[in-house]
């Protein structure tokens, strides 16, 4: 059966996209470099090619592909996200906020887009701002264990253990065996005990 070349990229992009999900990034890079024969300004390959790098902490190589992706297709929300994101990765807090930001323009209240802005933003110092764009995040996606802590995590870094305890917690009902979540809420646990004793030695 013959395929236009439309229709040859999208059947890649489909296959790309359930190898990711199986957690073959590899095979899904070699998928997606193949639909660059067929239309080398196939921007979605390169979205795809740059969110396989980003997990297998690639961020260099997933830069690259962002690159080209923006070169043929500026206005593309998903590849603004996944700049700002690398950026995120890589400690560099102002450029990724520009980056999401400009995401978040072109495709308004995405829970994932928000979360990411959130947490570049309170590293970036903006911690209030951020605290809230996360909440705004878990507003739009109350199940999300990823958003759940991220919070938990800046909510333990604030001292607020009551709040980060509940986030925790809510991750470990939606997914028993995430290790992380265990691991965070045991240092909540530690940490408001260290915490209210100090607190009490500061006040005699």
């Amino acid at each position: 059966m013959l395929y236009d070349t439309d229709t040859q990229v999208n059947v890649l992009l489909e296959e790309a996209e359930k190898k990711k999900q199986r957690g073959q990034h590899q095979e899904a890079i070699k998928i997606c470099e193949s639909i660059l024969h067929y239309d080398l300004d196939a921007a979605e390959a390169y979205e795809e090619i740059a969110d396989n790098y980003l997990t297998l902490r690639e961020y260099q190589k997933a830069k690259r592909a962002l690159d080209r992706a923006m070169v043929l297709d500026p206005a593309s929300p998903n590849a603004n996200y996944l700049m700002g994101f690398v950026y995120s990765c890589m400690g560099k807090w102002k450029v990724s906020i520009d980056y999401l930001e400009r995401s978040d323009e072109l495709f308004p209240n995405h829970p994932e887009i928000l979360r990411c802005l959130g947490w570049s933003m309170y590293h970036d110092g903006q911690k209030q701002r951020g605290l809230i764009l996360l909440e705004r995040s878990l507003n739009l996606a109350s199940e999300d264990t990823l958003i759940l802590t991220d919070l938990g995590v800046l909510y333990m870094n604030e001292k607020n253990f009551d709040r980060a305890g509940l986030m925790f917690k809510k991750v470990l009902v939606l997914d028993p065996d995430n290790e992380k979540a265990l691991e965070c809420l045991n240092a909540v646990k530690f940490f408001s005990v260290e915490y209210a004793k100090i607190k009490k030695q500061m006040e005699q």
